[in-house]
């Protein structure tokens, strides 16, 4: 055969077949048909918009708020365009509950011509300037003008005409999630609800609720006058217990009597001198008694009161008692003559004594709702006979007093039952920096040597201890446990643990202020000196 038969024959072939339509199209056929129907969607697309468009800007017709223009058509079972399978049921789909979820919004509650108006609130003030300015002329001469703004202005505050927008919102979430089962538990609480050490700059840091050890504390005074704990420097618990004082290490854990009263006179208040070993202890006889707490014997009693003395504050060698008769005086424990100074500011009990951190004014207060700052005299550690500052802002008795210690003008004092408030005072003008109710009787207050922070003892109704951001006085968290009002508290000499005695009878150590480990150095151990000046004079 030759070569134009078969090629005449092969045509004859494909024109009686015709067109190859098995087996896939070829690549370049697909493009095309993509590109074919893209360009018709988006014609068809943007006809349909310009239509909607100049339907809604020349009828004028709003939609009033409430409604919606048009609703998303839910799909019916069985109306898809998927066709029956020989052999097996079609099972009609079942319908999803319209906003099963709180996280996503209700699409038949949505007001979405209103929820636009809100979104586009500051273009329609530009607008509006705009419209206003539109018999002005521009730079080049003309004058401007917005017809088509001006328009749609005019539609959309008709639309929102009576209706309150800043009630509304823009997306509507009206049906809430199902609640959980009954008895099911989040696995993920726990994680999330416990508070992890952080570092001081964030804010938060970890503290423990529980206390981390409690003593028994029997026949301790329930007496809201009294000052019966101190914790010395040496880390040793001083505390009396009805008719005996007793001292306990907490290095060691070793209880020792110090002495027991006979008859009806008990301890009153107790207090260490700063550095050393010497207790003075304020009888119910009116006396004060320097004990040397090494050789468990007693150095001196020093008389001056007619009433029971229930408060001290130590300040180098002067140790101050205040007493029922409402008077203070100043002990100079290094001579005979130790009667150095006596205030009369307060008209009834002193039952509050501290002095600044920097030794230069003694704060008290007393049961006459009063709180009386003593200026020392020309440098000496005892003060003047004439009040600073008398302060009477508080509604009941005063016992709770405390001095900042990075701020050493700064005097917070807490009110009794009737008060309950927390008061901060600037002793440099005399004037009330804060006050904050604390809801409950205020029997202690300490600011802490670690953290900007501040504790205060509580009585009814929680019993409870509180710690305190300072000076924003935001809560950080209640210590609770005890079951009587907390009569006192006291702080270790590193500062990271609390003792509260209540009148439950019982001793608490709270962890509550234990510095970060990763901020603090390692600070080696140094033995202290016996003051040498005391040991020899006191007599």
């Amino acid at each position: 055969m030759s070569q134009f038969n078969y090629l005449n024959e092969l045509n004859n072939i494909i024109t009686m077949d015709g067109e190859l339509t098995k087996g896939p199209a070829p690549r370049w056929q697909k493009k095309l048909d993509l590109s074919t129907a893209s360009t018709s969607f988006n014609a068809s697309s943007m006809n349909t918009s310009r239509q909607k468009l100049s339907v809604s800007f020349t009828s004028q017709q709003v939609v009033p708020p409430g409604t919606l223009s048009g609703k998303t058509p839910n799909k019916k079972p069985g109306t898809g365009s998927s066709t029956k399978k020989e052999g097996k049921s079609q099972t009609p789909s079942q319908k999803q509950p319209s906003g099963g979820d709180r996280f996503i919004p209700n699409r038949t509650t949505t007001d979405f011509d209103l929820g636009h108006y809100m979104v586009k609130q500051n273009e329609v003030k530009k607008d509006t300037e705009c419209s206003e300015g539109s018999g002005e002329e521009n730079q080049n001469g003309t004058t401007q003008s917005s017809p088509k703004n001006a328009e749609r202005i005019k539609i959309l505050s008709e639309a929102v005409k009576g209706c309150d927008i800043s009630n509304k919102r823009i997306l509507s979430y009206q049906t809430k999630a199902p609640a959980a089962p009954e008895g099911h538990m989040n696995p993920l609480k726990v994680v999330y609800s416990v508070k992890t050490p952080m570092s001081t700059k964030s804010g938060s840091r970890f503290i423990p609720n529980a206390p981390e050890r409690i003593l028994d504390a029997p026949d301790i005074v329930n007496d809201y006058y009294l000052n019966l704990m101190d914790w010395s420097g040496d880390n040793v618990v001083a505390v009396a217990l009805g008719s005996s004082v007793y001292l306990w290490n907490a290095a060691s854990g070793n209880i020792e009597v110090l002495y027991e009263n006979e008859g009806g006179d008990h301890a009153c208040a107790l207090s260490w001198i700063q550095e050393g070993h010497i207790l003075a202890v304020g009888t119910s006889t009116g006396t004060v008694e320097l004990w040397d707490c090494e050789q468990m014997k007693r150095l001196r009693i020093m008389d001056g009161h007619s009433g029971r003395v229930g408060v001290l504050a130590w300040n180098s060698y002067v140790v101050c008692s205040g007493s029922r008769d409402g008077s203070i005086v100043n002990h100079d424990v290094r001579t005979r003559d130790h009667n150095v100074a006596t205030l009369r500011g307060h008209s009834q009990e002193v039952c509050g004594l501290k002095w600044s951190t920097d030794g230069k004014h003694l704060a008290s207060g007393g049961n006459d709702n009063l709180v009386n700052v003593w200026s020392t005299a020309n440098g000496a550690p005892h003060t003047t006979t004439d009040p600073l500052y008398a302060f009477n802002q508080h509604q009941a008795a005063v016992r709770a007093l405390a001095w900042c210690p990075w701020q050493p003008n700064t005097l917070a004092t807490g009110g009794g039952t009737a008060d309950r408030c927390i008061k901060f005072w600037n002793v440099s003008n005399g004037q009330l920096l804060n006050s904050v109710d604390t809801k409950s009787q205020v029997c202690g207050l300490l600011f802490s040597k670690n953290y900007k922070e501040l504790i205060s003892a509580h009585g009814y109704v929680n019993n409870q201890l509180t710690i305190w951001k300072y000076p924003s006085m935001n809560k950080q968290i209640d210590l609770l446990g005890h079951t009587g009002r907390v009569l006192q508290i006291a702080m270790s000499p590193d500062g990271s643990t609390v003792m509260s005695a209540g009148a439950d009878e019982t001793l608490r150590l709270w962890n509550c202020f234990q510095p970060d480990p990763l901020l603090t150095k390692k600070e080696k151990s140094v033995t202290r000196e016996k003051p040498s000046l005391l040991k020899q004079s006191i007599r």
